[in-house]
């Protein structure tokens, strides 16, 4: 599409040439730019302290806690996204996509976790079955 050569735009109104990407919303800081680095970003660094603890816990050797700390810090993560209207860091895409993504991976690896084997807590056969057939 050829550019409006008096105002450099396109036909829709949007700029002939991007110079940025625009910020996801809820993107903006956590807290005032008074407050400092760390608290402007605080839902993040809760979801990555969680991670952090929970891979530390399965490195000591307990993988079923450990993992299911991992998977609870995203669905955290997921809740504080849908709830809190700036996040800073932890928006990465729009407010939905954001909230599906650590949603789905924090309940596929609490799930795993509480499948995993020696005697799994719980038994979903449908799961137990693509895992098997991936397996072999």
């Amino acid at each position: 599409m050829p550019a409006d050569t008096a105002g450099g735009r396109e036909h829709g109104g949007r700029p002939a040439v991007t110079r940025s990407t625009a910020r996801p919303e809820g993107g903006g800081r956590a807290a005032g730019p008074a407050a400092p680095a760390p608290a402007r970003q605080w839902p993040i660094l809760l979801v990555v302290a969680g991670t952090a603890i929970g891979l530390i816990v399965t490195a000591a050797g307990a993988f079923r806690a450990g993992t299911i700390v991992v998977g609870v810090s995203l669905l955290g993560g997921a809740v504080l996204r849908w709830a809190v209207p700036a996040v800073g860091m932890l928006a990465v895409r729009s407010r939905f996509t954001d909230v599906i993504t650590y949603g789905v991976l924090g309940l596929a690896i609490v799930l795993l976790a509480l499948m995993a084997q020696p005697d799994p807590l719980i038994r979903i056969p449908f799961l137990e079955d693509v895992i098997h057939f991936g397996v072999r």
